[in-house]
């Protein structure tokens, strides 16, 4: 009998050291999955722009600056976008004797459409209303109504970063320079095509 009780004694102990290892695995189904980082809502772009320069005749045939633009994502395709732009370094048309001294701003908001297209690859269309200042020569109106409509293309460098292609066509109305009152100041309603070159950040 008292032999009895030790191995059942013995068989006991050993069980309960058998099981302890075996609980204090973590069943793979039941962990918990890593977290997810948040996506992205925001871009910020920025780079080298350029714009042609139809308003101001005998003049440069286009202008160099810079453009820079806010966008917030609005669930999976679609974006609101708010840019500005600057054009001062004139080109083309340089043997001009006298060419003046023309400048360009922008501000800019609208609604853009963008998906992926292929891996690191995607495409973005958008429209645009504001206003345009052209600078140095005088137009009137100081800053008139303006809107277009454009796109790009963006390669994604890592999870952040991409490089991005846009263009559009922006539409503007000013009186010719030096307009006299007899001609009411009537505005001539011109399309300039622009292009940027830069790097989006996303946060």
């Amino acid at each position: 009998m008292k032999r009895t009780l030790l191995f059942l004694f013995f068989g006991a102990v050993a069980g309960v050291l058998t099981a302890l290892p075996a609980a204090s695995q973590v069943n793979p189904e039941a962990a918990p999955a890593p977290a997810q980082a948040a996506p992205n809502r925001y871009e910020v772009y920025a780079g080298l722009a350029y714009s042609r320069l139809r308003q101001v005749p005998v003049s440069f045939s286009g202008l160099i600056g810079g453009k820079v633009s806010l966008s917030r994502d609005w669930g999976k395709y679609f974006q609101l976008i708010g840019s500005g732009d600057y054009y001062r370094v004139g080109t083309g048309h340089k043997t001009l004797p006298n060419p003046g001294n023309p400048s360009i701003y922008t501000f800019l908001v609208g609604p853009a459409v963008h998906a992926t297209l292929y891996e690191n690859l995607s495409g973005v269309f958008f429209g645009e209303v504001g206003g345009e200042h052209t600078g140095g020569e005088k137009m009137t109106p100081s800053i008139s109504f303006a809107g277009g409509f454009g796109g790009g293309l963006a390669y994604d460098v890592g999870h952040n970063f991409a490089v991005q292609l846009t263009a559009d066509r922006v539409a503007a109305s000013f009186s010719l320079p030096n307009n006299t009152s007899q001609l009411g100041y009537s505005t001539h309603r011109t399309w300039n095509a622009r292009a940027t070159l830069g790097v989006v950040y996303r946060f």
